[in-house]
């Protein structure tokens, strides 16, 4: 089997997760309600969240504001879903009332969380793997075309363009299985595990189909020849019906679950191919019926974390924020729950899908991959895992 090599780490890993709970317990203080905002950046960073009349799940781990597990986090999932802007999902008037109120009262919200490129491909690319676009993956990758490389750039890039990595280019995937841990990819409707065309053929699964709305394009590992050509792909990369046996133990929930919905489901599609509403009204349905069975699960109880975000915003839009790695994806936020986590609060620290890759090698202790270990990156701290507050 083969093991991706890792660059050297640019900062302290586990230790400053620990350090950041430590901190927070002496530091952290609230302010007051600020409710959600219609336009701009917030500004508190220990707010508490609007009241919902949608009574959160009483398993919810996060709502008794103490973690259950006396260390760190040791299982991550992460939820993408599709083309939505901040304003329009955490607004006052969101089509998504269970994650802008329900789970946002249970969580933390990146206010100032960014895409890195449109359209998708690319940012579901950097959250396993440090990369930044190119032309191919900012035109999604019609084409299975595997990357030609032309050289090598600062924080790990590889220059060129391509959708297929080389063996070369190391993944968060290929760290946790060295380090002895474990990860899988959950793609809705995926069906056969490890679903890819062929190299240099065209991708027919670039639209959603009848009964077939399964993404190529949402589903990273894929793009990445050390975890295609492995074993690992299609033990790993499998359909997320398999989520539901897999939540039942700890011992069988993998340390990273990283969860793909389908064309509907993750809001891309309105109306849907077979006719129903889509958009984000259909992520929050989604949502409403899959979330609770991992909040649920012994594994999240235990030192689970939940990211929940979206890929890029619609249209072209564009951040602000001079985060490493760049913010052109425009400002989705994103939601985080744990038991390291105190519900209704916020952070304004400006971060990107590159953050979230190093937030996820930093709780376990891995090097840094491409942006994620640049100058100036930050990760999750003190202002996220602030149950201790």
């Amino acid at each position: 089997m083969s093991r991706n090599r890792a660059l050297p780490a640019r900062r302290m890993t586990g230790l400053l997760l620990a350090a950041a709970l430590i901190a927070a317990a002496a530091a952290c203080t609230p302010a007051p309600p600020p409710g959600p905002t219609g336009s701009g950046t917030p500004t508190a960073t220990a707010t508490t969240a609007p009241t919902s009349s949608s009574a959160p799940p009483s398993s919810s781990a996060s709502a008794t504001g103490e973690p259950q597990a006396g260390g760190k986090p040791g299982h991550v999932f992460v939820i993408n879903l599709e083309n939505k802007g901040y304003d329009k999902v955490w607004g006052a008037s969101s089509a998504a009332p269970y994650l802008s109120r329900t789970l946002r009262a249970q969580g933390v919200l990146l206010s100032d969380y960014y895409g890195i490129a449109h359209n998708s491909n690319p940012n579901y690319l950097a959250q396993i793997s440090g990369q930044g676009s190119n032309p191919m993956t900012r035109a999604d990758c019609p084409t299975y075309a595997p990357f030609t490389q032309t050289g090598t750039a600062d924080h790990g890039q590889v220059q060129g363009t391509g959708c297929v990595y080389p063996e070369s280019v190391p993944t968060v995937a290929g760290q946790l299985s060295a380090a002895g841990k474990t990860w899988k990819g959950y793609m809705e409707d995926m069906g056969t595990p490890c679903l890819h065309p062929e190299p240099g053929a065209k991708d027919d699964h670039q639209g959603a189909k009848q009964g077939d709305q399964y993404a190529t394009r949402h589903n990273p590992f894929v793009y990445f020849t050390a975890i295609t050509s492995s074993p690992d792909c299609e033990r790993n990369v499998v359909d997320f019906s398999a989520l539901a046996g897999d939540l039942q133990s700890v011992a069988t929930t993998p340390n990273l679950a990283y969860i793909s919905p389908n064309l509907c489901n993750d809001g891309h599609d309105n109306p849907c191919v077979d006719g129903s509403p889509g958009g984000l009204a259909a992520s929050d349905s989604w949502l409403r019926e899959q979330v609770p069975a991992i909040l649920d699960s012994p594994a999240f109880k235990q030192d689970g974390v939940l990211v929940i975000t979206f890929d890029e915003t619609e249209g072209q839009t564009t951040g602000s924020a001079a985060i490493p790695g760049g913010a052109a994806g425009g400002r989705v936020g994103a939601l985080v729950l744990s038991p390291f986590t105190r519900g209704g609060t916020a952070s304004d620290t400006p971060y990107n899908h590159f953050s979230l890759l190093a937030s996820i090698e930093d709780i376990f202790s891995l090097p840094r991959l491409g942006y994620a270990g640049a100058p100036g990156l930050k990760s999750f701290g003190a202002d996220v895992f602030n149950a201790r507050s």
